[in-house]
This record gives C-alpha cells, structure tokens and sequence, in this order.
C-alpha cells in the first residue's frame, strides 16, 4: 500500500543532508523555519550532536514572519550570531516555510552579504525531498562559492566526495577512507566537509583526483570537472571491503540494499567471484551509475515483492528490513544502513 510503513521510520529530509554536509566546517547554519525542523534535525538525523559542537540555530519564524517574508528581520538575527561567534560562513538552509513562501535565496544572499561581509551559501531544501538531495545541494554550493582558481594539478592528492554520516554509517569512515587512499600511493588526501578542508576547498583545483563515496557527491564532482578538469571516480572502498567478508559463490543471485555507490562497490567485488549481483536503493540512484535491472524502491512493498520474486541466494542489507522479506528462504546477511535505520556500525 502506498504510504505504509510498518517497519521503516521516515527517513531523513532534505534539510538535514545539508546540515550534515556542513555540520562540522566552522559556520553557522541558519534552519529558516519556526523550531521544529532543528529540534528533529539534532535529536534524530544528525549521530555526531552528542559529541561534537556545531552553530545551528532556527530563524524562529513566527506566523507574520512567514507570511510577509521579513528578510529584513533574519539578516538582523543574522548579524547578531555572526557578532557572537567567529564563523567561517553562514549557511541558508531552507524548510517547508520558505519553500511555501517563495523564498527569494539570491537576494536573501546578497542582503545579508553586504551586511556581514562573509560567504553565505544558500540552499534552497524544501523539506518534502530526502536527504541526499539536501547533501548534494549543500556540497554543490560549497565548491561553488570556495574552491579558487584553475592552478597545475598537483600530484598524488586526492578529494573524497560524499562521506556524511548518513551516507557513510561507519563512525570511522573518514579516518578508514584517508589510510585507504594513503595507503593507495597518494600522499594528501581531504574530505569535502571534514573540519579541515576549508582551505582544500580554496585549493580544490590543485588536487589530481576527487572520489565520489556517494550518489551525493556527484553534482559537485561534475563541476569540479568542468571548471577545474579534475578527473573524478566513483567507488566505497569500505563497501569492497566488506564485499570480501562474503562467502559468494559463483552463479549465486545477490541482491544488495544500499545508497548506490556503496551497493555498486559491492556489487564489483562479488561479481568478481562470479556473483550474480542486483542493486537497489531507497534512495537517490544516478543514472550514470545505474546498471540494467537495478531498483528504486519507494515502498516497503516493493522490497516484499523483490525479496520474495527475485530468487536470490543472498541478501545484503540493513537488518530492519530482514522482517521485511517474506517468504524469502535465502540467507539475509546484515550491513548496517544509518539513513534506513539510524544505526551505524
């Protein structure tokens, strides 16, 4: 039945992608809504709030605010936080009020830049789209608005695209994606919205080659091609690793449920064994990557009858979705999805 959820919780909105992508870079992020969407932001989506600081603050809207798009007012909030906090940006991150509202970012952008003089990044979520499109936009308008001039590649550097945490549900995913790509022969890699990659962001045109971890990452990769010509390649070194943890047969049928560039890699690594490998995804599924036969899925139904018609051997992934199987007889094998279940591994 359409719109039915017995098992799965909602998933993370837009809004919520974008404030992960920023979470950790040293600006203030402003939620242009009355209250509701930080309070969900911060106690359910966003696994790093118990232990590690961020500026998010609600632009408070009330009823007349809302209706009469009072600009005016949120520069002046705006001004206040950036004279209490020493922040690298701020960050315009839109809710269903906006949305509804027609919310003018451009010029909510240039009013308040002439007034605070820093770098505001606007991005237009609507509350209604699911997080990666809220991520996507946010990294998008991070290069955008930082990375530099065209400059000599340099070499042995590489950028990691896409490793958010609702993306990536390893809590030590940047730490195991850098001794990854080290490990690799390269000698500096940066992650795209880790802490410490302002300044690479400055610099993005120096680096040899980005990677895209997920589907998130993609607009933004594209971009850096085109203004930079900076070659970029798509794959989850953690998603192959696990794949080795596999016991695959060859000619066993294997579905694989995750965001798209980690059920890719995956999928790469058994198919090499001689497996039969199927992708689906609950969430965003990029054409460039998408292979003939894989699924989007959009309702618990869908997985049910997958599950059950597929004929598969083995599937591969969250465990919330093991109740949803079925008649499925196979062998269910556990990966945790944090944007499908909230747990990371």
């Amino acid at each position: 039945m359409k719109g039915l959820r017995k098992y799965l919780t909602p998933f993370a909105p837009d809004q919520s992608g974008a404030t992960s992508v920023l979470y950790a870079m040293g600006g203030i992020l402003v939620i242009i809504d009355a209250g509701g969407c930080v309070g969900n932001i911060c106690g359910f989506d966003e696994p790093r709030w118990q232990g590690a600081k961020s500026a998010i603050f609600s632009a408070g809207l009330r009823d007349m605010d809302a209706i009469l798009g009072r600009d005016e007012l949120l520069v002046k909030k705006l001004v206040m936080a950036a004279e209490q906090i020493d922040a690298k940006f701020i960050a315009l991150i839109g809710t269903p009020v906006p949305a509804v509202i027609g919310t003018d970012y451009h010029a909510l952008t240039r009013m308040a830049e002439r007034k605070l003089k820093m770098k505001i990044l606007p991005i237009d979520t609507n509350g209604m789209d699911l997080y990666d499109k809220g991520a996507s936009k946010a990294y998008f308008e991070l290069v955008k608005a930082f990375a530099g001039q065209k400059t000599e590649h340099k070499s042995h550097s590489v950028g990691i695209l896409g490793c958010d945490p609702l993306d990536m549900s390893d809590a030590q995913a940047e730490e195991k994606l850098k001794a990854h790509y080290l490990s690799q022969g390269y000698e500096q890699c940066f992650i795209y919205g880790s802490a410490d990659t302002l300044d690479w962001i400055e610099n993005a045109g120096q680096v040899e080659q980005n990677i895209v971890v997920s589907p998130a990452g993609l607009e933004a990769a594209r971009y850096l091609k085109r203004k930079f010509d900076t070659p970029y390649a798509v794959e989850d070194p953690l998603g192959m690793a696990f794949a080795e943890t596999v016991d695959a047969e060859a000619g066993q049928k294997i579905l694989v449920v995750d965001q798209q560039v980690t059920a890719g890699s995956i999928r790469k690594a058994l198919e090499a064994k001689g497996a039969k490998v199927t992708c689906a995804s609950w969430f965003m599924m990029d054409p460039e990557l998408k292979a003939e036969g894989d699924i989007r899925l959009r309702e618990e139904d869908d997985f049910t009858e997958l599950a059950e018609s597929g004929g598969f051997d083995i599937i591969i992934g969250d465990p919330v979705q093991e109740r949803m199987a079925g008649s499925f007889q196979g062998r269910f094998l556990p990966k945790n999805q944090f944007s499908l279940s909230g747990k990371q591994n």
